[in-house]
């Protein structure tokens, strides 16, 4: 499956191998890849309290990126809300998201529809598990409970 435009997004505070393996599935079945970056604002408003402000999250990211997938086309944009670049163009054909957001899809198609887009394809990624074998979060980063790469830290 490969896709012209394809759209991912999150949070991106202390980036971890679950965020690594969200953007290189992005990054193998998408030519440019549009990535939804939750402002600090719309953090807030979902109960996250990242340790990183969105301008820190955005620079780690592009490092993050240019380290890994030099060359690669893709477009950073600010999530205010849940759909962001998925539903705003009907030029992006696929999203790539983990199970628990897929869910949130069949609602930002709906909203496709409206506009008379056709529906979003959706790649559904993994949860990367820590050494523990409970999945690798920012918010288990935050609390010090694990590192990014997994490694249990309590």
């Amino acid at each position: 499956m490969r896709f012209k435009t394809v759209a991912t997004g999150g949070t991106f505070d202390h980036l971890h191998r679950g965020h690594a393996a969200l953007l290189s599935k992005s990054f193998e079945v998408g030519d440019l890849v549009v990535i939804g970056v939750t402002s600090d604002g719309f953090a807030s408003r979902e109960g996250k309290k990242p340790d990183q402000s969105y301008a820190e999250r955005v620079a780690g990211l592009e490092d993050f990126i240019r380290s890994n997938f030099p060359g690669r086309n893709y477009l950073l944009s600010k999530l205010e809300d849940n759909f962001g670049p998925g539903i705003a163009s009907p030029d992006v054909e696929g999203i790539v998201v983990t199970a628990e957001t897929a869910a949130k899809v069949s609602i930002a198609n709906a909203l496709r529809a409206e506009k008379g887009y056709p529906p979003l394809e959706v790649v559904v990624v993994d949860k990367v598990l820590a050494e523990d074998s409970k999945p690798i979060s920012s918010t288990r980063i935050r609390r010090g409970e694990i590192d990014e790469q997994g490694n249990v830290l309590k």
